[in-house]
């Protein structure tokens, strides 16, 4: 059984935790945690200590932690018993979103709905990250239902977790419906953690946090016991500290799962490594295509930012090309939530069905009518439009269903990012990923200022977007997006421009809560 923040007493104070272990720094990546394990500097344990006692001390204003897992001390002991110290992620501790099943642990998706959603198994991607030596520390916040919930939510806040907020000011909004992780990554309450993204859950949060988010391919990493939205743009991806440590996740993540159709070609189409081709100098002879219809909604201090980046780029040997045309994304919008309304619907309904018996509410409309009856806690902010829209839409056999989700993959896919490269001789798109982060207003809901994230999202291809520096001390993000199955080349490009541009600061948490003596 987890154990929910809420109740939880943490006595760390004696524990044998080397203070240069303690230091929120370079340590903090996943490649150089792994270094220390191997050469002995440290051990899985003392490991998760450190973040068990960082998440003790910064969680309860953050709230980006919705739940630790007490079956992690056991498995980071049984790794500090192995001789053997080859598996790629040996000992490394990671937080998974809550909407990602965990064997023992609840996946609510922030909702109240779902608090006796005990899993017996992990879900394969959660199988694949334990099984190349991770450690599940626990799962973290995100918008209720992964923000399909209302049109006026705030993200980061959940019935089950309450409001995530942004380490670099705590009355801005963490982004996205995979907000507690990249709140809880860029605190470094966690070195690096799994989000889930339908259209830039992943890249928002990822950016506006200061990280290194990849959405992947849609195929290459298995959805099965997620909490879905859409299957037709639903996926998992690394949200970390840097390039290199996303690309050891998705050596693990990615792989081909026989219960979810869409990775069939996943292990044929994958990288076999993808550190392999991490260079400093991949931008050289690339091509890079600005989609300036997606810049130009920006403030002066974000565009001042990426045109910083483009020198950056060039800099380093690639070529950019202005004035990219592209569709306007607004003629996508209806279809786009058509499409995810009939999904969700669905998707959801079949995830349910899949939950033990504890669970009472067992359909999209069980969960509608849960929040109705308990509405003070569940609503206390935005109602649930969407999930009524939800409720009311069609069948995936509908035709006015079929015809939408066809003509939003043709735009944006084939004559969207597909017509964009082929027409200019292009090796990926890029924009910033979105704006600075928004002041939390439950009354206005989310504020974005623009985003790169729908073409891919829509297109099912892969986006990376990389930090790019600092608008009035808040991070924002650079995005890279090419097409399908082109994850490794975008890895490879945003590892060049990460290491030619200027590291971001860290953010300056508040003091930490004091340690709990032990009973």
């Amino acid at each position: 059984m987890q154990l929910r923040l809420s109740i939880l007493t943490l006595a760390l104070a004696s524990a044998a935790i080397p203070l240069s272990v303690m230091a929120a720094d370079d340590s903090d990546t996943l490649s150089a945690q792994l270094r220390q394990i191997r050469q002995g500097k440290v051990s899985a344990t003392q490991l998760l200590h450190k973040y068990q006692l960082r998440i003790h001390q910064h969680n309860p204003t953050l709230q980006a932690v919705i739940a630790l897992d007490p079956q992690a001390a056991q498995a980071a002991v049984a790794k500090d018993q192995q001789k053997k110290r080859n598996l790629p992620l040996f000992g490394l501790p990671l937080l998974i979103k809550d909407n990602i099943d965990a064997q023992g642990m609840v996946t609510t998706a922030g909702s109240l709905a779902l608090s006796e959603n005990i899993r017996n198994e992990d879900a394969p991607v959660v199988a694949r990250l334990r099984a190349a030596g991770a450690i599940i520390v626990g799962k973290a916040n995100l918008s209720e239902w992964a923000n399909l919930r209302s049109t006026h939510a705030s993200s980061g806040w959940s019935s089950a977790g309450g409001q995530a907020r942004n380490p670099y000011d705590l009355t801005r909004s963490p982004c996205g419906s995979s907000s507690g992780s990249g709140a809880a990554v860029a605190a470094r309450l966690i070195p690096a953690a799994i989000g889930t993204e339908t259209d830039g859950s992943v890249v928002c949060p990822a950016a506006i946090n200061g990280l290194v988010g990849l959405k992947p391919t849609i195929g290459l990493v298995s959805r099965t016991g997620i909490v879905p939205i859409a299957h037709s743009q639903d996926t998992a991806g690394p949200m970390t500290l840097t390039v290199r440590d996303a690309a050891m996740l998705l050596n693990a993540m990615a792989g081909s799962d026989p219960k979810d159709i869409a990775t069939r070609d996943a292990d044929q189409r994958r990288s076999p490594d993808y550190l392999a081709g991490l260079s400093k100098t991949a931008l050289k002879g690339k091509r890079l295509g600005i989609v300036r219809a997606m810049v130009d909604s920006y403030d002066a201090d974000t565009k001042a930012v990426f045109e910083h980046s483009l020198a950056i780029l060039r800099a380093q040997g690639a070529t950019i090309v202005d004035q990219v045309d592209f569709p306007a994304l607004e003629d996508v919008e209806k279809d786009e939530m058509t499409v995810l309304l009939t999904e969700f619907k669905a998707d959801l309904n079949a995830y349910l069905a899949t939950t033990p018996d504890s669970v009472r509410n067992r359909t999209l409309a069980d969960v509608i009518q849960f929040n109705r009856e308990n509405a003070a806690t569940v609503m206390p902010y935005f109602a649930q439009e969407l999930m009524e829209q939800a409720q009311a839409a069609g069948s995936l056999n509908d035709a006015a269903y079929r015809e939408a989700s066809a003509r939003i993959k043709q735009k944006m896919g084939k004559d969207g990012i597909d017509a964009a490269l082929k027409k200019y001789h292009l090796d990926a798109l890029i924009a910033p990923t979105t704006g600075a982060a928004w002041v939390i207003d439950y009354k206005a809901g989310d504020v974005i200022e623009g985003s790169a994230s729908t073409p891919a999202a829509i297109a099912g291809y892969p986006h990376l977007t990389v930090p790019m520096g600092m608008v009035r001390n808040l991070p924002v993000g650079l995005s890279l997006f090419a097409g399908a199955w082109s994850d490794a080349q975008l890895l490879n490009m945003g590892y060049a421009f990460e290491q030619a541009r200027p590291a971001l600061p860290a953010p300056h948490l508040p003091p930490a809560m004091p340690l709990l003596a032990k009973p």
